[in-house]
């Protein structure tokens, strides 16, 4: 959304006011070459509101830019530091497998939180204490993976499944995950002998080519309760749930203009490094202004589009639009706001490499303070003051 009509007064400071003429005479014309499709994406970074200003690092990028590697049984691409470099401690991974295929045995360096997008799945990880846990996903359910915890994921039902990953290291990459497959391949045979106990022939027929990463293969034979009294024949019982049903999870909160689900180590205590937040906003609604005192924000758009400013301090803030499969961030303690632009329901994720979600909201806080001191500060009166929504209200309409 661009601003429109004529520049106002009395609002505006002069420089906001001066940028909104110049953006409705000459000076904002364009002659030069233009990518018009990614304008057209992007209204509020051509022509941004007044109030934009300075320099404020990009906190956009597109699942839909990034390399998609496809092979037989689904695809996976990803945006991490290399791509957005202001994030330097989240990354995401978008993933795809077919029915019956699966993301094979591996582990890796970070935490892994996800989110099951469509279809559903069943998933197992190993614990350093020996247990092994296993579970099945669905549409909207969440999952954590503890670093150096071997895992595998594997699609059930005719549509297969899309989910995203998100990890706790900005430099992440899925292309250097530890699969057992190239494990395996890259051990002497004499020593996999030994260590599995079983002779050459068995050895011969382990895996030699390229490493699996995703594959095809039949679904489970078993049905859920069955994996568990199998595996539980050689592991122990897990001490706790590495999954968590967000799909039936009441909203921390809820009003007509929306709902967010928290999701951190108090109602999910398997997540210890990540915290998030499920935000549904309605057309024409917005996340209020705020901002996070304990960590960047790392986002995900889900649904919708709409239009979110970050502003970062020292006079500067930024404008940029979003629409589904886009990633956002907010640098830590940078104050923002997102505003559903579109005609239907926007959702997207907060996520912060944090054991807790926080957020300080400006309303609360300017309704908490004396209302002298307000008025000092923004020359409302006290009635206006008033007048600004107090209480917990995330989503305002």
């Amino acid at each position: 959304m661009t601003t429109s009509g004529n520049p106002p007064t009395g609002f505006y400071s002069a420089l906001a006011q001066e940028t909104a003429a110049a953006e409705r005479d000459v000076s904002a014309t364009n002659p030069g070459p233009k990518n018009r499709t990614l304008m057209a994406l992007n209204p509020d970074a051509d022509c941004p509101p007044p109030t934009d200003h300075g320099v404020v690092e990009p906190f956009w990028y597109s699942f839909d830019l990034t390399h998609r590697r496809i092979q037989d049984g689904g695809w996976t691409h990803q945006v991490t530091s290399r791509e957005l470099p202001v994030s330097k401690d989240i990354a995401g991974v978008n993933m795809r497998l077919t029915r019956g295929s699966f993301r094979e045995l591996h582990w890796h360096l970070a935490d892994e939180w996800a989110i099951m997008l469509s279809g559903r799945a069943r998933v197992t990880v190993f614990t350093p204490d020996g247990a092994l846990f296993v579970d099945d996903v669905g549409e909207g359910d969440l999952w954590l993976f503890p670093a150096g915890a071997p895992h595998s994921i594997q699609a059930l039902g005719e549509d297969g499944c899309e989910f995203l990953l998100v990890f706790n290291q900005g430099d992440f990459s899925e292309e250097s995950t530890l699969l057992l497959s190239d494990w395996l391949k890259h051990t002497p045979p004499d020593i996999l002998e030994k260590n599995f106990g079983l002779d050459a022939e068995a050895i011969a027929r382990l895996p030699k080519g390229e490493p699996l990463y995703i594959f095809p293969a039949a679904e489970p034979s078993n049905t859920l309760d069955e994996d568990i009294a199998e595996v539980a024949r050689h592991a122990a019982p897990p001490k706790v749930s590495y999954t968590f049903k967000a799909s039936t999870m009441t909203p921390t909160r809820e009003s007509a203009s929306g709902s967010v689900k928290v999701i951190d180590s108090r109602n999910f205590p398997a997540s210890q490094k990540i915290a998030s937040a499920i935000v549904t906003v309605k057309p024409g609604c917005i996340r209020e202004l705020h901002w996070h005192p304990n960590g960047s924000e790392w986002q995900y758009w889900i649904k919708g589009r709409g239009r979110m400013t970050v502003f970062p301090g020292q006079e500067a803030a930024r404008t940029m639009d979003f629409n589904s499969n886009d990633v956002g961030f907010v640098p830590n303690m940078a104050g923002h706001y997102i505003e559903n632009t579109g005609d239907e329901d926007l959702v997207f994720l907060e996520l912060f490499v944090a054991a807790e979600f926080h957020d300080i909201s400006l309303n609360r806080w300017m309704r908490a303070l004396p209302e002298q001191v307000v008025m000092a500060h923004t020359h409302l009166t006290a009635e206006e003051i008033r007048q600004i929504p107090t209480g917990h209200h995330p989503l305002l309409p």
